[in-house]
């Protein structure tokens, strides 16, 4: 950063009341305008027919670079790898920003282009060389674009009030059906827990317009009819029209909480998408306008970790077989288990998991988890440590599976097992991942977080 810009910054701070950071705000369209396959449902055949509602990244810069700058990107895709995560880091680095003051969330729109490893597995076969060659054209088109919208949000930085408050919006609900078998299946009428919170982080410039609005809940991006098979935002785009067109002036993201095991009530509907979107958008411009609303005194410090989290007990080599010939998407993963087998000897006993926090001094905590994470782990932080000052955000950073709880382990079904093998992974995690992963949450946010027993 330029002597003259710094202090150019410095001055703009200086002439607004209150705490003021220092905050920058992009967007960029990431539509693709070629033939691509969408992600999310195994049943897909072929590439997107049409575009419902363009895709887009948006990025919030906030802190000067002497505090360690931070770069909140969200994502209007089903995941995002942690190749790609490395990527941007190390391109941001030459800018001086540290990686664990990154943050890449994606949406979890199941009407997005596939991204190369991200559930690789989803059809259940290889595709076609000229589909796999879009797929993996968009994965570095969108890389580039998402190394585009960070820098230009760092360029847009200027004074800002950063304030977050919480809401309530309930169209999410419980998924996971326990018949009197004790089987679990997909359901509308799930009794288990769900989380229905709506934390909303706001900056505003020198004249209290809204520049950037951040949204979260948990819940599944998935309202939307898969045999339309047209590229769309979902309810989550939807919020975010729904937002700009209520505040002109601001960009709008839209981040996604543990809701793995939380689909939107009345699905396979464009009219729903469109309402649980202005349901959502509804809700976060009254906490804008209404509150109550906690100011955010100091940038974000970001920290980060990655943990090993072991699989159960791993498949033989005959195991594989017999699933290999008994075919569908089990088979095709476990024919690619056994070409593992053959290339290294063994397959991998645990997968790499990241952990990452920004802490706005005593105000908030920011927890971003990777993957498909259920509701417990939302549940379980937010009695762990203070709940009005915490916000976990899943799907970020990397997708490298469902992200099952011990109840949801013991229960079984889809979340715990089923869907391992569109992940390319040999088994289900093994019990105990859930404390695995809490307890590094716990070791990145200070004690003052916490909450007595």
């Amino acid at each position: 950063m330029s002597s003259v810009w710094a202090a150019c910054l410095a001055a703009c701070l200086g002439g607004l009341d209150g705490p003021t950071i220092a905050v920058g705000v992009a967007k960029v369209d990431i539509t693709p305008d070629y033939p691509v396959r969408l992600h999310g449902y195994n049943s897909r055949q072929g590439p997107a027919v049409g575009v419902q509602q363009r895709l887009f990244a948006k990025a919030l810069a906030i802190g000067t670079d002497a505090e360690g700058a931070s770069v909140l990107i969200s994502l209007d895709n089903l995941g995002v790898t942690n190749a790609i995560g490395t990527e941007i880091g190390v391109r941001l680095a030459r800018v001086g920003m540290k990686r664990e003051h990154l943050a890449i969330t994606a949406s979890h729109t199941h009407s997005a282009p596939c991204l190369k490893g991200v559930a690789p597995h989803i059809f259940g076969r290889d595709l076609p060389a000229n589909e796999q060659a879009a797929i993996d054209r968009y994965t570095q088109e969108l890389t580039d674009k998402l190394e585009k919208v960070a820098l230009a949000a760092l360029a847009d930085r200027r004074a800002a009030s950063l304030a977050w408050g919480q809401g309530r919006c309930e169209f999410a609900i419980n998924r996971r059906v326990i018949r009197p078998d004790g089987t679990v299946a997909f359901g509308e009428n799930g009794t288990g827990p769900v989380d229905h919170s709506v934390p909303v982080l706001i900056a505003k410039d020198d004249s209290d317009t809204p520049r950037a609005i951040v949204v979260g809940y948990a819940c599944h991006c998935t309202t939307l009819d898969p045999k339309e098979n047209v590229i769309s935002g979902d309810w989550a785009g939807y919020a975010q029209e729904a937002i700009e067109k209520e505040f002109p002036s601001a960009i709008a993201l839209t981040i996604i909480g543990c809701g793995a095991d939380a689909n939107p009530i009345g699905r396979t509907s464009l009219d729903k998408a469109k309402e649980h979107g202005a349901s959502l958008a509804k809700e976060a411009a009254r906490i804008v306008r209404e509150g109550p609303l906690q100011p955010l005194r100091v940038a974000p410090d970001g920290r980060s970790r990655t943990i090993e989290l072991p699989f159960d007990t791993l498949p033989t080599r005959d195991q594989l077989e017999k699933l290999k010939v008994a075919g569908g998407a089990p088979g095709h993963n476990a024919s690619k288990m056994i070409e593992r087998l053959d290339q290294s000897g063994a397959l991998s006993p645990s997968l790499r998991y990241q952990v990452q926090t920004w802490r706005f001094g005593e105000d908030l905590v920011m927890v971003f988890l990777a993957g498909e994470v259920v509701v417990d782990y939302a549940t379980r932080l937010k009695g762990e440590l203070d709940a009005r000052r915490i916000w976990v955000v899943a799907y970020a950073n990397d997708a490298p599976c469902y992200v099952p709880s011990e109840r949801v382990l013991r229960e079984g079904g889809y979340e715990a097992a089923g869907a391992m093998v569109y992940y390319a992974h040999p088994t289900r995690l093994a019990p105990g991942v859930e404390d695995r992963i809490i307890s590094a949450v716990r070791e990145l946010v200070p004690t003052s977080f916490r909450v007595a027993p």
